[in-house]
């Protein structure tokens, strides 16, 4: 990405019609597999256009510019990576649960060849050049630790993990073993860095565990 001053929030447009938010849609999930692919900085609006058939103007009646459209391929791909972990995070609320949930991180790593993580590149190539773009990666994966220190926070609450374990902190941890993992993997090219990774952050997890559940 080019540096630039952090833009305004855009002023939210009228509602659309049916077909036009579908054709938003695609354009944003064709410019989030284009990025993912190539990258943001080697992905321009012509790669978008091509790939999916639009023209100029549709493109640039729903986005002011490539950064426009960037910003919110960040969210699509944060709803996009929580949405695949369904229904694990939503009902993580034992040590068995969350050896499910890793089982099913490593079954998308492979499904994707290893491909690493859509919003872990954004952020990577992002956050130094633009503001905004990095706040939203931010607020993607805080809700994503979020959702890991609910599913702690409820373990805590069934007795399962002490009273002296921060689900806050666990959250975070287990992040950024999930993070670094995924980046060992798609370089190694090999899921091995993401197993050694989860299954380093599930042992910390247990070792808050209660002398009952453990």
């Amino acid at each position: 990405m080019s540096k630039t001053p952090t833009p305004p929030r855009p002023t939210p447009s009228p509602a659309l019609t049916r077909r036009g938010a579908a054709t938003r849609a695609r354009i944003i999930a064709t410019a989030a597999d284009l990025i993912h692919a190539h990258g943001a900085e080697r992905t321009s609006l012509d790669d978008v256009m091509e790939a999916g058939g639009f023209s100029k103007s549709q493109l640039y009646h729903y986005f002011s510019d490539k950064n426009a459209l960037v910003l919110e391929v960040i969210r699509f791909q944060t709803e996009r990576v929580l949405a695949a972990q369904d229904p694990h995070l939503g009902t993580l609320d034992s040590l068995y649960a969350l050896k499910r949930w890793r089982d099913a991180l490593l079954a998308i790593n492979a499904a994707g060849g290893t491909a690493g993580c859509p919003l872990g590149s954004l952020a990577s190539e992002v956050s130094n050049d633009f503001e905004t773009a990095r706040l939203d990666c931010a607020a993607g994966f805080a809700k994503w630790s979020g959702l890991l220190e609910l599913g702690f926070a409820r373990m805590q609450a069934r007795g399962e993990i002490g009273p002296f374990a921060d689900p806050h902190t666990l959250g975070i941890a287990v992040l950024s073993a999930v993070q670094g993992g995924l980046l060992l993997a798609k370089t190694a090219r090999s899921a091995e860095p993401l197993r050694v990774a989860l299954d380093m952050a599930i042992a910390e997890v247990a070792r808050h565990t209660t002398t009952g559940a453990a």
